[in-house]
């Protein structure tokens, strides 16, 4: 049998005030965490189906596919807005929850003669709203010495089998996907709860869903590898021609640098999700595996055993990973600072060689104008004294008592004075 909540959506029932006094505005949000993924209350045996799509945060998919199965029922869609949804479908119920990159869709049933559900919306008609990331077909059976047959038909090499809450369940597990691509997990109820069973059930689902989920950084990085080790190789060979570098081949290098830093802060920055998301379903892996509190049986090994050994090896390559290109970032970015100080300080002896250059250009510039200007005030004196001379032989304005040579030799010096006067004052007239 399977006991059902009063109400499959809960609500928080908060209003807009405490006692009459205005509530903060993220009070109702805040309170209602608590009741964002409410577990069903389950009773063995039942199957539970689980599938969980990519859906990269597009609500508006799910949306859709909501709608198609209201419709078929001829009740309500959820609001667009929801977080989770939950309808009755055949003998079961569909339970929906939308997640940061994913969301499931968990149908709980009777079991069939076969062990497999029967009534799960899971046929050709359904429209998944992205790609499969993982599938559980979970069994909740009676633990009796019957049923424990059942763990025969799991895969030895990688069982996973161990006594939870207080002896009272028995979980069981192999992480291989059977023929429909699920992968089957068996419990074996001695008086759980209906409260306890649904939220083990949960528990077992997210471990499978989220450690699934933490894997898909492991290529990723397994990819990245190659790339920064081929980074680091050049960087290595970057810096050792550094030492010889002149100011021909400087420019070349640092374009080479900067065309390497750009092509990791690339890989680094379409990483960064990835990694960042793994880290995150690991914890959550962790923190329901510690839950479970599980009791060993002998001969076999744990859940948490056995996960700790094949994903916490996946978790430090991406970890590895990550820091490498970090590490590697911080060097490049010295490298070309450093490469950068040398080729401004070549730069500016360069600088200092032309504006040394232009110095002598212009004190040289400076002494053929003055000397332009010399022979400018010699040549204009001359003629000036000339036409003085011509003057003091055609008139008779000096007299016959002062010969026109002695007119002409005496102002020589005049006709300089004014002449260099004339041009200094021109001179500073242009300054």
């Amino acid at each position: 049998m399977s006991v059902e909540p009063s109400k499959l959506e809960f609500s928080s029932g908060l209003t807009g005030s405490v006692l009459g006094f205005p509530a903060h505005g993220g009070r109702s949000d805040a309170i209602g965490e608590v009741h964002s993924r409410p577990h069903p209350l389950v009773q063995q045996p039942r199957t539970l189906i689980q599938l969980a799509f990519m859906t990269e945060g597009g609500s508006a998919v799910d949306h859709a596919v909501l709608s198609e199965l209201s419709r078929r029922l001829g009740i309500a869609a959820p609001d667009k807005q929801a977080r989770h949804h939950a309808m009755s479908w055949g003998q079961g119920t569909l339970r929906w929850e939308r997640h940061t990159e994913f969301s499931t869709y968990l149908w709980e049933g009777p079991l069939s003669d076969n062990g497999r559900g029967k009534d799960s919306p899971f046929g050709n008609g359904f429209s998944p709203p992205g790609t499969v990331i993982s599938g559980i077909r979970l069994e909740i059976r009676e633990w009796t010495p019957e049923n424990e047959k059942l763990i025969g038909a799991f895969d030895p090499t990688s069982l996973c089998y161990s006594v939870v809450e207080t002896g009272k369940a028995a979980i069981v597990t192999d992480f291989r996907q059977d023929g429909d691509g699920l992968t089957r997990i068996l419990i074996l109820d001695r008086g759980l709860t209906a409260q306890r069973t649904g939220a083990l059930c949960q528990r077992l689902m997210d471990i499978e869903t989220y450690r699934t989920l933490a894997l898909l950084g492991l290529p990723l990085a397994q990819s990245l590898s190659g790339r920064v080790r081929r980074i680091e190789d050049r960087l290595a060979t970057l810096t050792t021609e550094m030492k010889a570098a002149d100011s021909r081949n400087s420019q070349t290098l640092l374009a080479e640098l900067t065309e390497l830093a750009a092509e990791l802060e690339a890989d680094a920055a379409a990483s960064l999700y990835r990694f960042g998301a793994s880290r995150a379903y690991d914890g959550i892996v962790l923190e329901r595996l510690d839950a479970l509190d599980e009791e060993v049986v002998p001969g076999h090994d744990t859940w948490g055993g056995f996960l700790q050994r094949r994903l916490a090896p996946a978790m430090r390559t991406c970890r590895s990973v990550e820091e490498r290109q970090a590490n590697l970032s911080r060097k490049l970015t010295r490298a070309t600072q450093l490469l950068r100080t040398w080729v401004d300080v070549e730069v500016e002896k360069q600088n200092r060689g032309l504006l040394a250059s232009m110095n002598n250009r212009a004190k040289l510039q400076l002494r053929l104008q003055q000397t332009v200007e010399g022979l400018s005030v010699a040549a204009v004196s001359y003629y000036v004294v000339g036409l003085i001379g011509y003057l003091a032989k055609g008139t008779s304005v000096f007299g016959k008592a002062i010969a026109p040579e002695l007119v002409t030799a005496g102002s020589v010096p005049f006709a300089i004075v004014t002449v260099w006067w004339l041009v200094r004052k021109a001179r500073r007239g242009q300054d």
